[in-house]
């Protein structure tokens, strides 16, 4: 059995305006229906899979378990990382919480890549585990199919037969147009796609030969962590004291016994909106049109609209993205596409709320978006799933009213308690103490207008919380 462990933290900003700290890319829904981490953990489940072991943070822990759910995989294993340590740290953590099986085998992947044929991935890993059962550690390289820069590559002692695996010579940094070019031609150089597959006791003796510095912190971090509802927080001040570093640098490239598996039934690590263009389906002339999207005269480009009510139209476009979501629009030359992050950062730093917020706000109840915002009102659309339950809380500064219009709804205010049906609402006032939830077996959508004088998310105060928020 081969315990997958999915790394899942990151923020994905090549993807804005899709993917935002708040809500990134490995929970969108990319390509298809499923969000790639769905896939990811859909991909690695099943015959010859144990319960996987999820790496994430605090913000995500609740969109993680929400879309756990579709699979039914409830005996996930959820460590929640008090900061971000790059990957050495959290895969030395996750071989940690496997200490007591130092023969079982740990496949480690990111949360946010398309494996194109899925037989053939699952035949390089057969392939993988024979040598990671000999003491090797083993890394899954792609068959290049261009002379990529964007890529960092793995060199092979001699050419990569397909789902065979081979001694690694060198790990090579991104390469410049030159050298990539040369390393395709050589055809004994794959892309290093990050994932992994080694035995707990050779990860394990791989860090205390190569990295012992870490060892120590993350020890810690697992002993002085807790569990929290169906997660486990690492100690967050003996995670913190781990050295930020990649497995790559920390461990791999220092190794003498690293081996590669050659995979060629395509991949992308779905980075940044280039590649999005290139996974998708595209018409005669290479544009990719998503959601209400119209193209005339247009070549290799990729036209989204990510809300119903934005009709997205490119006229006489060559090389460009253009995304649309209803609070804000990307438009760049596709050949820049790995700049966007830079753009966040721009963003970021103009205190623009759309470089990390996303518009609809997700949280373990359920999500909501606000509609329209002035100085003294605000108008939101809230949906609660079936059994969802807001806290128990008031406000200082603001009363609310809620009109349900989908749904039924249980709502609490001091001791009265009454249950409300589509089309009937409740005046909550200043100060009450109130309580939502939903009782029915389908989501409960509401409208709530709130007035005050002030109107931040901050203006809680949470008496109970079933999330454990209080």
């Amino acid at each position: 059995m081969i315990t997958p462990v999915i790394l899942c933290g990151g923020s994905g900003t090549r993807l804005w305006p899709l993917s935002r700290k708040s809500y990134p890319k490995q929970f969108s829904t990319l390509l298809g229906t499923d969000s790639p981490f769905v896939a990811t953990c859909r991909r690695f489940s099943g015959d010859g899979f144990d319960a996987p072991i999820i790496m994430t943070n605090a913000d995500f822990r609740f969109l993680v378990t929400d879309q756990l759910s579709s699979l039914g995989l409830a005996d996930a294993k959820i460590l929640i990382e008090p900061t971000s340590r790059n990957t050495a740290p959290a895969i030395l953590t996750a071989a940690l919480s496997l200490e007591e099986t130092p023969e079982a085998l740990m496949l480690i992947a990111p949360s946010d890549h398309l494996i194109g044929d899925e037989a053939a991935f699952h035949d390089a890993i057969a392939k993988g585990a024979k040598s990671a059962q000999e003491g090797q550690l083993v890394t899954f390289g792609i068959t290049p199919d261009r002379a990529e820069t964007g890529y960092g590559y793995l060199e092979l002692e001699s050419g990569g037969e397909a789902h065979t695996a081979q001694p690694v010579k060198r790990f090579v940094e991104k390469p410049d147009q030159a050298k990539a070019e040369a390393m395709l031609t050589s055809g004994n150089h794959l892309w290093n796609a990050g994932i992994f597959l080694f035995r707990v006791k050779d990860i394990l003796a791989a860090f205390e030969k190569h990295a012992p510095d870490l060892i120590a912190p993350c020890r810690k971090a697992m002993k002085t962590g807790a569990p929290d509802l169906n997660f486990f927080r690492l100690g967050p001040e003996a995670y913190e004291a781990a050295r930020d570093i990649s497995i790559d640098y920390a461990v791999m490239e220092p190794s003498d016994d690293i081996s590669a598996v050659p995979y060629a039934g395509g991949w992308s690590d779905l980075g940044a909106w280039d590649a999005i263009l290139d996974a998708l389906p595209k018409d005669e002339n290479g544009v990719a049109l998503y959601g209400p999207s119209t193209a005339l005269d247009c070549e290799n480009t990729l036209l989204r609209s990510e809300d119903d009510a934005i009709q997205l139209v490119g006229l006489g476009l060559k090389n460009v993205v253009a995304v649309a979501m209803r609070d804000a629009v990307l438009v760049a030359d596709i050949g820049e596409a790995q700049k966007v992050k830079e753009l966040v950062s721009v963003l970021k730093a103009k205190k623009v709320p759309q470089a990390v917020d996303f518009p609809r706000f997700h949280r373990p109840w359920g999500w909501y978006e606000t509609l329209c915002m002035d100085t003294r009102f605000q108008v939101k659309r809230i949906m609660v799933k079936s059994g969802g339950i807001l806290s128990l809380q008031s406000h200082m500064h603001r009363s609310e009213h809620w009109v349900v219009v989908a749904g039924t709804a249980r709502v609490t205010i001091g001791e009265d308690v009454q249950l409300l049906s589509e089309n009937q609402s409740v005046y909550i006032p200043l100060g009450a103490v109130h309580r939502m939830e939903n009782p029915g077996k389908v989501p409960m959508y509401l409208i709530e207008v709130q007035t005050g004088t002030y109107l931040g998310e901050d203006d809680i105060i949470r008496y109970e919380d079933v999330y454990a928020r209080t």
